[in-house]
């Protein structure tokens, strides 16, 4: 045997726990593997393996601060949308116009560019004379050329998007301004998909070269844009909470102003692929190259998109209901669709900066285990991201819920929604739990993806959506229109347990148990910690609030609230986390300290 087959196999002894502890040790046995295997004429390549076997903790600590900084400049866009355009139908619309891009361009070719891509890019670096160089460009000339025409049908048939995204209520009598409204802005809006997936196809190649901090931190210019967007639109035209509309104007501004960023966003990434050794050129040749079997792939993840927009569109129909029923029965709107995507970004957040910057890290080693029949090592690289995710994730979740008034009034009491965030807060409160389940589950199925399998997921999803359709549609007939956006959360929640205990335990048959019996003991020592960590927090809202002249109910007492009760918490967690050895918190805070 080879010194260098030697030392790779000695890479590889790694055992479980040392992979769960000791999570900022570099990538070395993958690193040999993959210079190895690759052709050593491609420097491209060699310089992209020496990136990826940099360490894990390093990659994801770069892209988690980019996502933070970019889901921070998120809050600040999600409070000037409040304090433009309240939180009533127009708000509603402009947030159906302006998000249905991004889930139509998921639904068109978005599961494809993010979970099938990058184990096919890594194959084509290891497999190919060039490094890959060619199948990328393949693949960046069909995507674009598949964008492209359908953004362009999509905006031709937009009346019938309106149709499909918001109730039918928006077409009777009386609503006809706000469905000229909901016209423009959905037509202005459209282009994004282009962008969304030109974002896409580019970010991914540079995670596939071992470059992922420019995609996490790209969103932030978009950010800027849409908060310059919005700040220009009060200058011009004022604060408003209305229903009837919006001006020509306004709609221009809001509607393009929106699909800029998005372009901006996509733009910002090409300086960096050149940087990354990767060179542009239009493809056309695409048969006998291996896309069959990559869009073979894509087949099932698309209908798994499929089940996952129906479900979208489902929520988002009943929850742009509740502002119709408001002001069909002479109530307060409460602008269902626009507080329930608030509080999605504001839950979001810690899925972002957390779970997706370690998955988009580790993706590609767990494809190389995968690909090579590695299944201990899989298993253990993938048990040892749930451990330390859900060691991160649980007690942000349950930061989430015991500060979620403060939450509320910081983010949506600005300009006529001031003093009136009651709704927000409740329906921020509903989503914690299922910061804890979506994580769980989207971990779980890149387990799948890793193994080239994406019929599993989607039958999978279609349980998810089964059962969040059916609570969202069963609790939101019960309660009055400003309870709607906080049931449609807790379906969210209820639907992701049972996705993500159905995930592990499928993924589970495949590649042995993920889930072994050390984690009962991880467990009850993580739960533990954020029983002590949350009551922490609601002690002090309740005991030192008035004490501090924190019980007000405006912004800068909310502000302080977050400080000093969040703070609280997060010295009571870790300080339990150390004495109840959770070694994957202890672990990450000496690394973070160190770096």
């Amino acid at each position: 045997m080879s010194k260098h087959r030697r030392s790779r196999r000695e890479a590889r002894r790694v055992t479980p726990a040392a992979r769960a502890t000791a999570v900022e040790a570099p990538l070395a046995s993958e690193a040999v593997d993959a210079v190895d295997e690759v052709d050593q004429t491609s420097e491209a390549v060699a310089e992209a393996v020496r990136r990826t076997s940099t360490g894990l903790l390093s990659a994801s600590v770069l892209m988690a601060a980019g996502t933070l900084v970019s889901r921070l400049s998120g809050f600040v866009r999600s409070a000037l949308i409040f304090a433009a355009i309240g939180a009533s139908l127009n708000a509603d619309i402009f947030t159906g116009a302006n998000t249905i891009p991004n889930a139509l361009y998921i639904l068109l070719a978005g599961g494809i560019f993010n979970v099938v891509l990058v184990p096919q890019l890594v194959r084509a670096m290891k497999n190919d004379v060039d490094g890959g160089e060619a199948y990328a460009q393949r693949i960046v000339t069909l995507g674009l050329l598949v964008l492209g025409i359908s953004t362009v049908v999509l905006v031709i048939f937009a009346p019938l998007l309106v149709r499909l995204v918001f109730d039918s209520m928006l077409f009777d009598p009386g609503n006809e301004d706000a469905l000229s409204s909901a016209y423009a802005l959905m037509r202005y809006c459209l282009p994004q998909i282009f962008f969304y997936g030109a974002f896409v196809l580019a970010g991914q190649i540079l995670n596939s070269r071992g470059r992922f901090g420019p995609m996490m931190w790209a969103p932030i210019a978009n950010n800027v844009i849409s908060c310059a967007v919005l700040v220009t639109y009060i200058a011009v035209y004022g604060s408003s909470n209305g229903s009837d509309g919006f001006t020509n104007g306004e709609e221009l501004l809001l509607g393009v102003g929106s699909t800029v960023g998005i372009a901006v966003q996509a733009l910002i990434l090409v300086p960096y692929l050149k940087a990354a050794g990767f060179h542009y050129r239009p493809r056309f040749d695409f048969r006998g190259v291996g896309l069959g079997h990559t869009l073979r792939l894509g087949a099932w993840t698309l209908a798994f998109i499929l089940v996952n927009q129906v479900m979208y569109v489902v929520v988002t129909r009943i929850g742009t209901s509740a502002g119709l029923l408001a002001i069909a029965n002479g109530e307060p709107d409460p602008a269902g669709t626009t507080v329930y995507a608030s509080a999605f970004l504001i839950t979001q957040v810690p899925h972002g900066v957390i779970t997706v910057s370690l998955v988009t890290a580790t993706m590609p080693l767990i494809s190389r285990l995968a690909a090579e029949g590695d299944f201990p090592a899989m298993r253990a690289e993938i048990r040892s991201n749930i451990r330390l995710v859900l060691s991160l994730i649980a007690p942000i979740a349950v930061a989430v819920f015991a500060l979620s008034t403060p939450l509320g009034t910081v983010v949506a009491s600005w300009g006529a929604m001031a003093g009136n965030t009651d709704t927000v807060s409740a329906t921020i409160a509903s989503f914690a739990p299922a910061i804890i389940f979506f994580s769980l589950h989207y971990m779980s199925l890149r387990g799948f993806y890793a193994l080239e399998d994406t019929r599993t997921p989607f039958f999978l999803q279609i349980v998810l959506a089964t059962v969040n359709i059916g609570l969202a549609l069963s609790l939101a007939s019960q309660v009055t229109p400003n309870a709607i956006s906080s049931v449609l959360a807790l379906a969210y929640g209820a639907a992701y347990l049972v996705g993500s205990l159905l995930a592990i335990t499928v993924l589970s048959f495949r590649i042995g148990p993920v889930v072994d019996w050390s984690a009962l003991g991880f467990l009850v020592r993580l739960v533990t910690a954020c029983l002590l960590a949350g009551a922490a927090m609601l002690a002090c809202g309740v005991f030192l609030s008035e004490p501090l002249g924190l019980d007000g109910d405006g912004k800068v007492a909310a502000l302080l609230s977050l400080v000093v009760f969040g703070g609280v918490g997060a010295v009571t967690y870790l300080v339990a986390a150390w004495l109840l050895r959770l070694t994957e918190v202890t672990s990450v805070v000496r690394t973070v300290l160190r770096r």
